[in-house]
């Protein structure tokens, strides 16, 4: 093909195309295939300004491993948006439902404005740092790309949210309306309770949300400084909130016994998805 005439690599950019292929035209001086492509690449010193104009990428310094490091970061980017449109589907779908039945059912939410504001900033905030954190990864590369008509949400990850979601809410409504009688707490203990339960679900959510993919997660996150720094940071302030800034967030200080057992409750969501 290199050395075919341009009209027959028109031809042949055309006919790959009605057979649904995704064609990558790279070449210096075709820009008649380089438009037909659905990727055309040239390069930026060697190429024709013709080329580069018709291209969609141009290749700065004309080395060409240059395109596989692009698409190690496209597809760590891609993944990344879909690990943490995982984490906020999750986190998401979980408090709705259960504010939205506590006050139909008892005309109260158990997660206050405050509380769900701190929850916000572990979301967008917090969540964020720690999913972007992945780098890409020679398994990454290994894998198939993604198919132009591929669902940005996959079964596998509807799956996970949906496990994850469900057992969040079936936990905490629980505890919201029969936590008093179980273990024999006053409201405020409850209430508190629901709301340190559901953040440290999220904690362990962080990591759940990377394993859609069927990927081992463990080891990268214990070589994840960074990743291993923000989930400190957010165990230390819902700390600080339950025991420090209780009046504040309108929580009960907690003992030994009730942290040790809320994160054994949260932790039970880690095997689940």
């Amino acid at each position: 093909m290199a050395e075919s005439s341009l009209p027959d690599k028109l031809l042949m950019v055309q006919c790959l195309k009605k057979k649904n292929h995704v064609v990558v035209v790279f070449t210096g001086d075709d820009a008649q295939a380089l438009k037909e492509a659905n990727i055309g690449l040239s390069m930026g010193i060697e190429g024709t300004e013709v080329a580069k104009e018709s291209s969609d990428v141009v290749i700065l310094d004309d080395n060409f491993f240059s395109v596989a490091r692009v698409l190690g970061w496209g597809r760590c980017v891609y993944t990344n948006i879909r690990i943490f449109i995982q984490f906020q589907l999750t986190v998401n779908i979980a408090a709705l439902v259960i504010n939205f039945v506590a006050a139909v059912s008892a005309g109260e939410v158990p997660l206050t404005a405050v509380q769900l504001l701190w929850v916000n900033l572990i979301m967008y905030t917090l969540g964020v740092l720690s999913i972007a954190t992945k780098q890409p990864t020679r398994e990454l590369m290994n894998k198939p790309p993604v198919k132009p008509n591929e669902d940005l949400i996959t079964d596998n990850m509807w799956k996970n949210i949906l496990a994850q979601a469900m057992y969040q809410i079936v936990v905490l409504l629980t505890l919201q309306f029969r936590g008093e009688s179980i273990f024999g707490f006053n409201e405020k203990v409850k209430d508190t309770m629901v709301f340190n339960i559901f953040v440290l679900c999220q904690v362990f959510n962080e990591v759940n949300a990377r394993k859609f993919e069927g990927e081992n997660v463990y080891d990268w996150i214990c070589k994840n400084k960074l990743f291993l720094g923000i989930i400190g940071i957010t165990i230390v302030v819902q700390v600080s909130i339950v025991e420090v800034l209780n009046k504040f967030a309108n929580t009960e200080r907690l003992n030994w016994g009730q942290w040790t057992a809320y994160i054994g409750i949260a932790a039970a969501s880690w095997p689940i998805g």
